[in-house]
């Protein structure tokens, strides 16, 4: 298939870092100037229209929702796909980061607006940004909504990527990029919600707070953390809205939201072999690289005991009814004594994010060892990243590793910066109900199910806080899409991003919007 260039397709400026202080938006902007007034109020009297037909089938959903309360979002979501696209360019590759360019600007689009943002610095070239829409003069933070998002990615292995991963390439329906799904995504949509609710002059009944965070992937000097530590009067709230939970889609409908109410632990362990160094032409038993390898190979078959959560637990009896008769037979006996160790395995097995909400899960990722092909090292190391349920402990989970291991060559080290096990979210809060109203009237009727994430996210510092944080990563994919986050060719659907900013301007408009 023929590469589109994204610039001519779109329209919109290529943006560099250089060029900070000089470009605002793009294009898309001026769109707003052509689209009726009264598609950009609160209450339209027309229907959100059905999704272009600009990507495969497999990748859009068919359902049309009812009359969204944000209005008509097409317009908007167009200015939206090119924001996402210039983010796209700007690399912030963490390490180092560099948010600071994607901040200014997001900065720039949110001065157009009329909206004041601020930066909230935390290291050199790293800044966090915060923006509010106020209800009134003095600021209720137990009643505040947040809508956060991070602006750091993951690294690239470009020589595995078919496109150039910060081009925004546009193919085949889709935008492909590193930080299209994570996070830059969620950043666009969260931004064009932000701006229809300032755009609809509706009077908000509750502060509404765009937060872009730094530092979430690594979670180091500017990290959210940090950034409450330093800033928390300039974003605390109630209520958060960010990434974390999945629209499911499958043979072209929307199964089921997942809303994220909780997430798993990060704990980063360090295994290290020693032996005694030598000349690799005289082998020895005591070869550190064999008694790692041994280590790692029996780690990697081991499986932990499965603990329910209460939401892993809630999610599972939800989603049972939505699944085919043979493996729904199995979620509903997943806690049972007499088959539900065999259930286990089968649910495991039928997919592996269920695998990893049932139990404690570690993936070994790293290897090192050895300064040249003829030395014999005396030390070999492995990295390996464990996720806890919320609850478990790591103490618990290594005793049982050295166990198995059995090894006096051996040992653990737990690395710095480990997560913190944060409580979930309230299930009966009036957020909550609000997510799932218009979950359901965006997606035709589509239940929503709790969902505890494999992965970590900034929603876990929030809760720390006493903010009811939920994961609502709102565009509609299929399980291969799901699969690029953090992969090759990461791409997003651009039919579903659409779709997911009519759905976060609906939650947003619906919960701090005074009809």
């Amino acid at each position: 298939m023929k590469r589109v260039n994204c610039k001519a397709l779109l329209g919109h400026s290529v943006w560099a870092a250089s060029e900070t202080e000089e470009v605002f938006v793009n294009w898309n902007r001026r769109l707003h100037t052509f689209v009726p007034a009264v598609a950009l109020t609160l209450f339209p009297l027309v229907a959100t229209l059905p999704l272009a037909a600009q990507v495969p089938s497999t990748a859009m959903p068919t359902v049309e929702s009812t009359r969204s309360p944000a209005g008509d979002t097409t317009a908007l979501a167009k200015e939206a796909e090119g924001w996402l696209a210039d983010l796209i360019r700007i690399d912030t590759t963490n390490p180092p980061g560099n948010e600071q360019a994607a901040a200014k600007y997001i900065a720039a689009i949110l001065t157009r607006e009329g909206i004041n943002s601020e930066f909230l610095d935390l290291a050199p070239g790293r800044s966090a940004l915060v923006a509010r829409l106020r209800s009134a003069a003095m600021p209720d933070p137990s009643r505040a909504l947040l809508l956060v998002a991070h602006m750091d990615v993951v690294g690239v292995d470009k020589s595995k990527w078919t496109v150039d991963p910060f081009a925004a390439t546009i193919k085949d329906g889709y935008m492909y990029g590193r930080g299209s799904i994570d996070d830059k995504g969620m950043l666009a949509a969260n931004l064009a919600a932000f701006i229809a609710l300032k755009r609809s002059n509706a009077r908000v009944n509750r502060d509404v707070i765009f937060l872009a965070t730094a530092d979430e992937e690594q979670g180091g000097e500017a990290s959210i953390r940090m950034l409450i530590a330093k800033y928390w009067d300039k974003f605390a709230a109630g209520f958060a809205l960010n990434e974390g939970g999945r629209v499911i889609l499958k043979n072209g409908k929307v199964e089921y939201v997942a809303v994220q109410a909780s997430e798993k632990v990060p704990v980063d362990v360090a295994v290290i072999a020693r032996g005694p160094s030598g000349h690799a032409s005289v082998p020895t038993k005591d070869n550190a690289v064999v008694h790692l390898a041994a280590a790692v190979e029996k780690i990697g078959g081991y499986t932990a005991p499965t603990h329910f959560t209460t939401i892993v637990r809630r999610y599972f009896e939800q989603l049972a009814p939505l699944e085919d008769d043979e493996l729904a037979k199995w979620i509903r006996s997943l806690d049972t004594p007499d088959r539900g160790e065999h259930a286990q395995r089968v649910v495991s097995d039928a997919n592996p994010l269920w695998n990893s909400m049932l139990r404690d899960t570690i993936a070994p990722t790293m290897l090192s060892a050895g300064v040249r092909a003829n030395v014999i090292p005396s030390e070999a190391r492995a990295m390996l990243n464990v996720r806890l349920l919320p609850g478990d402990t790591i103490d618990v989970l290594l005793g049982e590793l050295t166990k198995l291991v059995n090894d006096p060559n051996i040992r653990f080290e737990v690395q710095p910066d480990a997560g913190l096990a944060a409580p979930p979210s309230s299930l009966e809060s009036d957020f909550y109900a609000t997510i799932t109203k218009a979950a359901s009237q965006e997606f035709s009727g589509a239940p929503v199910l709790p969902f505890l994430s494999a992965g970590a996210t900034d929603s876990a510092q929030l809760r720390l806080h006493n903010v009811q944080a939920y994961g609502v990563s709102p565009f509609p994919m299929t399980d291969e899409d799901s699969r690029r986050m953090h992969a090759d060719d990461e791409r997003m659907p651009l039919a579903s991003f659409e779709k997911g900013v009519d759905f976060l301007a609906r939650i947003v408009a619906e919960f701090a919007a005074t009809r």
